[in-house]
């Protein structure tokens, strides 16, 4: 399909009208798959259907989206998938997922991070529909947007094409925050799929409208892009303004070290910065993303380092009950905040604090993994031979024209205010 077949065949995206009238000013915000059910889950009625989900898909009341799928009138839940962290979220970053059967449901379930990342044609055999039900966190290299990238082709690419549902959610970040590094397109992989800036402000059902509209986003061939079908049941009551803490939502835990919105927000913040170095987030089970320690480096000395690098953030000095020593971030001014900056800005100090060298030790995968994350070989190189010295101010400038860019193009696909 072109982009205007497209957009009219996505045109329940930009109206709540098709699924439930839009909610009067100052309504909670109701997450896709709960329009969905406002609608006696009409679209799904009579279908085939497979859910591809995890621990956090879960509608406005905290039922699994598996368990309302399940008793929906007129629907056929037949086959469920896990991404990585498996179905339930137990597994640990990177750690294979096997295939098991769902202990509430009785379905099986697949696994799309063990032996196979993208669903097969057996996997999808039988299935009218693939419904995709993910709370993100609006970072490039969370996996949940990597594995529906890999469902959508692998559905669009079928002899018949299997229709894909993305229940929107929202970006924990909120829409208004396109920050960061861009991706070099030879550096895509499962922890940069598509080419977009670190943080790309868009919401699940946002991003897979871009990409299906967007000739070369998809690994399919141009046919098979245009014939795929993808629909996207938008929330009612998000607007691009609100960050998790306006939406009146309780958070479920999307991963292992991500317990909790105030984490979804550390993740982009520092993710990038603890790559490579000295820097470390976390403390034991408490502060994921949010605290940060350096080793061999005092409380005091990191918040003199980096306490005035990024407007609207606050670094406090924090001492942990066994004496670790770092630093608590903190924002303090949320419209001057960019929340990818601090991770620079660590990546800078550590070349100055480590003896060896940032360097010294890195071997080619280290560089090759740092690259796929942060996205820029470029930066990579600059960083390594400048060091300390890397004009940081230069980056941001280069970063800042393709986020206002890449805002331009995606424009088109965005659903709400």
């Amino acid at each position: 399909m072109d982009r205007r077949d497209f957009i009219r065949a996505s045109a329940l995206c930009a109206s709540a009208g098709a699924l439930g009238a839009a909610p009067a000013a100052g309504a909670p915000v109701r997450l896709g798959v709960d329009v969905l059910a406002d609608s006696g889950f009409a679209m799904l009625q009579g279908r085939r259907v497979g859910l591809v989900t995890h621990r956090a898909g879960v509608n406005g009341a905290g039922r699994r989206t598996a368990d309302v799928l399940a008793r929906a009138p007129g629907v056929r839940l037949l086959k469920l998938f896990g991404p990585e962290h498996g179905i339930d979220g137990a597994a640990k970053a990177d750690a294979k997922v096997k295939d098991m059967r769902d202990a509430r449901t009785g379905l099986p379930v697949f696994s799309l991070y063990g032996a196979t990342r993208k669903p097969t044609p057996a996997m999808l055999e039988g299935l009218d529909d693939i419904v995709i039900d993910f709370q993100d966190v609006g970072v490039r290299s969370y996996t949940y947007v990597s594995c529906m990238r890999l469902v959508i082709e692998a559905c669009f690419a079928m002899p018949k094409p299997v229709r894909v549902i993305v229940l929107d959610r929202p970006n924990p970040i909120g829409g208004e925050k396109v920050d960061g590094p861009f991706l070099d397109r030879t550096w895509r992989s499962y922890v940069g799929a598509y080419e977009t800036p670190y943080v790309h402000g868009l919401t699940i059902g946002e991003l897979a409208r871009w990409a299906v509209a967007t000739p070369e986003v998809l690994d399919v061939s141009e046919d098979v892009r245009r014939r795929g079908r993808l629909e996207v049941v938008p929330m009612t009551g998000w607007r691009r303004a609100m960050p998790w803490i306006s939406t009146g939502l309780n958070w479920t835990p999307t991963s292992p070290m991500v317990p909790t919105p105030q984490a979804a927000l550390g993740y982009a913040m520092v993710g990038l910065g603890c790559q490579i170095g000295g820097f470390k987030h976390t403390f034991g089970d408490q502060m994921h993303f949010r605290f940060i320690s350096h080793q061999g480096r005092r409380a005091d000395e990191i918040v003199n380092a980096l306490g005035m690098a990024v407007p609207g953030l606050v670094v406090q000095p924090r001492v942990m009950g066994d004496g670790t020593q770092g630093a608590y971030l903190a924002v303090g001014d949320w419209q001057k905040f960019r929340p990818v900056r601090i991770s620079s800005f660590m990546l800078r100090q550590t070349c100055a604090w480590l003896s060896t060298g940032l360097f010294a030790k890195h071997t080619r995968n280290d560089r090759d993994l740092f690259i796929k994350h942060f996205g820029s070989e470029a930066f990579y190189e600059d960083l390594r031979v400048r060091g300390a010295a890397v004009d940081l101010a230069r980056w941001f400038s280069r970063w800042d024209a393709q986020a206002e860019s890449f805002r331009t193009r995606t424009a088109p696909f965005c659903i709400y205010a």
